[in-house]
């Protein structure tokens, strides 16, 4: 049954007996959200799941979260990383102090507006302004 779970959504583990414990990050993640979709999840709330994993293994469970949302769950996708939210999103919500800065469809905001706008717009502007003319100042 896990097997045949895992593999409905696209994820092939060698040894489905294998310990949790023993998995890399990515396959950890994976069965995470087989699991959420086996036991009848309506909603997979994803909080960072990729903050910590190496391009591949992001790859894989963005993959499956894909996979997920076909399926008919919801995808919540908490993330700092623009990149990801734009390749796997339907709808962006950019929280800026517990305050909605952005709350807009994917066909309606271009992913250079998403990080300027997730990286704090203005903040960053005139930091790399400053930063600039530091090193300007300092002839480098």
């Amino acid at each position: 049954m896990t097997r045949e779970q895992l593999e409905s959504i696209g994820i092939r583990l060698a040894d489905p007996e294998r310990p949790i414990s023993t998995l890399s990050g990515g396959e950890r993640q994976s069965v995470a959200v087989a699991r959420a979709v086996y036991f009848g999840a309506r909603v997979l709330l994803l909080d960072e799941p990729t903050s910590a994993l190496g391009v591949r293994q992001a790859e894989t469970v963005l993959r499956y979260a894909v996979r997920a949302k076909k399926q008919g769950v919801g995808v919540v996708l908490i993330t700092h990383n623009a990149q990801h939210a734009w390749a796997v999103g339907d709808r962006f919500v950019v929280l800026k102090r517990g305050e909605v800065a952005v709350d807009a469809d994917a066909g309606r905001i271009t992913l250079d507006e998403l990080v300027r706008q997730m990286a704090g717009g203005a903040d960053v502007a005139r930091m790399q302004r400053d930063l600039r003319d530091l090193r300007e100042d300092h002839g480098g």
